[in-house]
């Protein structure tokens, strides 16, 4: 009878549960959003599926999906799952949890995954009780937190665990959401007659500011609070959603990132000369409620640590604005703050401190916007998610600028403060034209190099081991064009790298490396080749492992995930032995496979001298071979220039939007002749023996072998020609806005 209960129980607490949360989605496949970790491919997505989650932290702003994903993790695992919140729980409830777990495991052999919302609502003791049994797996913990994990969470329970960033919803993923909502009929407004507005729709979107709970909340109050017309319809107009969800919160923790990542951006653009982004971050501290006092103490450092004595009057303007600050109170004393901040960034007496006030306008009108990673406080967690990686320290440069980013990217090419054309700010009005335009440049170009960190994991020695034994097993020259091939890359951790037509696994050895939480798929042409990676990889943990798929890129295709694409894609010697048509296709096939700003590295090596001109330039040859061979060596020479077909290469990439860079070296060497070498030159299914076939018989072929055979250890002279191909696909720019 209490099942029966329980159970009409929750039957009745899902029908009055608020909108946001019967909407929840129930799998990977419905989750919104959050690509760079959960898309096709990657390696989360690829541990929920194998049921091999580790102990994970879910860092990330109200809405965006920790506590989802936790529960999609929780449905697809076979392992037991319990939740606490950290906000209620304390430690009683924790050992009682960590003892139920330890039985099951004891008794069941059943793992057990225990998730805790707001993890950094834990108190230092209620962490350290934890993590003895992280330790030693009887639980495999899910967090979940809205701070800074490296920051608010034992340090050593982060160290054992895998980080990931989620990211505020994008625009389309809210719409896909409330649309979901309007057409569910089992846990949203399906059975009912609702239609809401295009304009309605924009605005529910735009002020939710990628937090999915904050628009399903405003959606179900515009439903529930709207009367039916005549014909049952519930119309939601424009006038509705702004009453629904009028203001948008300015994302802001006196305490936390926000609070950390601001007040650096704020500081890191008045030395950058930069009065429209010193204004931006002024404003947000302002609108976020943050103390002026501490803005003002801010900018006295500022003044001695970035000014000094290049302008003396630094320090005294920013004391003489603390004063009237002091005097006038706010909101009036806004006014000197902004002056105070004008001045550091360049500027001095003027009425452009409107500006600010431009500049509040737009954070109010704005989507929430994201600092850009290089411009965060990168003290406070390292180098875990890139905080900081990426910043031009102004002083390093001439004339103590240097262009870059400081404004958010959607903001890019918006001007908050127009120079008059009097006294100091006159002089500086041309400059100050030309430096937005170099850094609207200097925004594009650093955009398509960094991108956003999103994951963080411990460090795995026994994957530094067998790296490190990879690259000592190819040898030195070797190692040097694995090194050229993937020279001023900028790796991402979640990203996805296909690398094409290998035989060995050194190409993919440096994204093995650096992308832990993407994925490495290696194409082989055939089965032994296949066999023997897969030999080599087996002292690596499945999860770990790049998945070789044998066969053409079309096998390629229907080997990978539905929808999986690869940010970068690369090999030696691959596509060189295509032509006509059938390269067109392959290009078009890599094309299908490529994500939208995806990078294209083909490194072609050709060998200027074959062996038999090898030969001729020793003198160990006999007088009556190097006679018989001389006529042979200009058809070797014909042979060896059959690489690339480079120019229909370039159109068929060109015909797709690639941007294509080449580079080209030679490569003088010695080769030792060996026994394995003749093997490849001269065996029974070597392609450079079919081609000596047709000009020398079979005597004439084993003599050859012979005399080769009787010079074993010989060096020969040879040079390596290389040809690197760099492609990339560019994401689509702003026009940049006049000054």
């Amino acid at each position: 009878m209490s099942d029966l209960f329980s159970h009409r129980g929750e039957q009745l607490r899902q029908s009055l549960a608020p909108l946001a949360d019967r909407m929840r989605p129930r799998s990977i496949d419905d989750f919104q959003g959050q690509e760079e970790i959960l898309g096709p491919g990657r390696l989360l997505r690829r541990a929920i599926a194998a049921d091999r989650v580790g102990n994970l932290i879910l860092y990330g702003p109200p809405g965006v999906g920790k506590t989802t994903l936790a529960r999609i993790i929780a449905a697809s695992t076979r392992a037991h799952f319990s939740s606490l919140n950290a906000v209620l729980a304390g430690v009683k409830d924790l050992r009682a949890e960590v003892e139920e777990a330890r039985r099951r495991l004891e008794q069941h052999g059943l793992r057990s995954l225990l998730f805790i919302d707001e993890v950094h609502r834990f108190n230092s003791a209620q962490q350290d009780a934890l993590l003895p049994w992280v330790e030693n797996g009887t639980v495999t913990l899910i967090g979940a937190t809205t701070e800074n994990p490296f920051f608010e969470v034992n340090k050593a329970l982060v160290s054992r665990s895998r980080l990931f960033r989620l990211q505020p919803l994008h625009p389309h993923h809210l719409q896909q959401l409330l649309q979901r909502a309007l057409r569910d009929p089992e846990h949203g407004y399906g059975n009912q007659a609702v239609a809401i507005s295009d304009e309605a729709a924009a605005h529910l979107v735009d002020v939710a500011g990628g937090d999915a709970r904050s628009l399903l909340n405003a959606l179900e109050l515009a439903v529930e609070t709207t009367d039916p017309d005549a014909n049952g319809l519930i119309a939601i107009n424009l006038a509705i959603a702004e009453e629904s969800i009028q203001q948008r919160a300015v994302l802001y923790d006196k305490q936390g990132d926000a609070h950390f990542d601001t007040i650096s951006a704020f500081i890191k653009s008045l030395r950058g000369s930069d009065p429209d982004a010193a204004l931006f971050w002024l404003a947000r501290m302002v609108e976020a409620g943050e103390n002026p006092r501490f803005i003002f103490r801010r900018m006295l450092i500022s003044a001695g640590e970035d000014i000094g004595l290049a302008d003396p009057q630094a320090m005294v303007v920013v004391e003489a604005c603390a004063a009237a600050f002091e005097r006038v109170g706010l909101p009036e004393g806004l006014y000197p703050l902004a002056q105070a901040a004008l001045y550091l960034a360049g500027t001095e007496k003027s009425n452009s401190l409107l500006g600010f006030f431009d500049a509040l306008k737009s954070v109010k009108a704005t989507s929430r916007q994201q600092v850009p990673a290089h411009l965060r406080d990168a003290h406070r967690d390292g180098q875990a998610f890139g905080d900081g990686v990426g910043y031009r320290y102004p002083h390093a440069y001439a004339e103590h600028w240097v262009a870059q980013q400081y404004l958010p990217t959607p903001l890019q090419g918006q001007v908050f403060w127009q120079p008059g054309s009097l006294g100091w700010e006159g002089s500086r009005r041309t400059l100050l034209q030309q430096r937005r335009a170099a850094q609207l440049a200097a925004a594009v170009e650093q955009e398509a190099e960094l991108g956003e960190v999103l994951s963080s994991g411990p460090d795995d020695p026994g994957l530094e081991r067998w790296l490190q034994r990879q690259l000592g097993s190819e040898g030195e020259r070797l190692d040097q064009l694995r090194s050229r091939l993937w020279q001023d890359v900028h790796w991402q951790r979640h990203e996805r790298v296909l690398i094409l037509e290998a035989r060995s696994l050194l190409w993919a050895i440096d994204p093995l490396q650096h992308t832990p939480e993407g994925g490495v798929v290696i194409q082989v042409a055939t089965a032994a080749d296949a066999e023997r990676l897969q030999a080599q990889l087996q002292v690596l943990d499945s999860l770990q492992r790049p998945r070789i798929l044998q066969g053409s890129l079309e096998a390629v295709a229907a080997g990978v995930e539905p929808g999986e694409q690869f940010e970068w894609m690369a090999g030696r010697q691959a596509l060189s032995h295509l032509a006509g048509q059938e390269l067109d296709q392959a290009i078009a096939q890599l094309d299908h496979l490529a994500a939208p700003t995806a990078q294209l590295r083909l490194l072609f090596s050709q060998p200027a001298l074959g062996p038999i001109a090898a030969l001729l330039a020793t003198d160990a040859l006999s007088a009556p071979l190097r006679q018989r061979l001389e006529p042979v060596q200009a058809a070797e020479t014909t042979w060896l220039e059959n690489g690339p077909d480079r120019p229909r290469l370039e159109r068929s990439l060109k015909k797709r939007g690639w941007q294509l860079h080449w580079q080209a070296w030679d490569e003088p060497l010695q080769l030792s002749l060996s026994e394995a070498l003749i093997q490849r030159w001269l065996g029974a299914e070597a392609p450079y023996r079919r081609q000596l076939a047709g000009l020398l018989n079979a005597a004439e072929l084993q003599q050859l072998q012979a005399e080769l055979q009787r010079l074993v250890g010989l060096q020969l002279p040879q040079q390596l020609s290389h040809q690197l191909l760099a492609a990339s696909r560019q994401p689509a720019t702003k026009k940049p806005a006049s000054a």
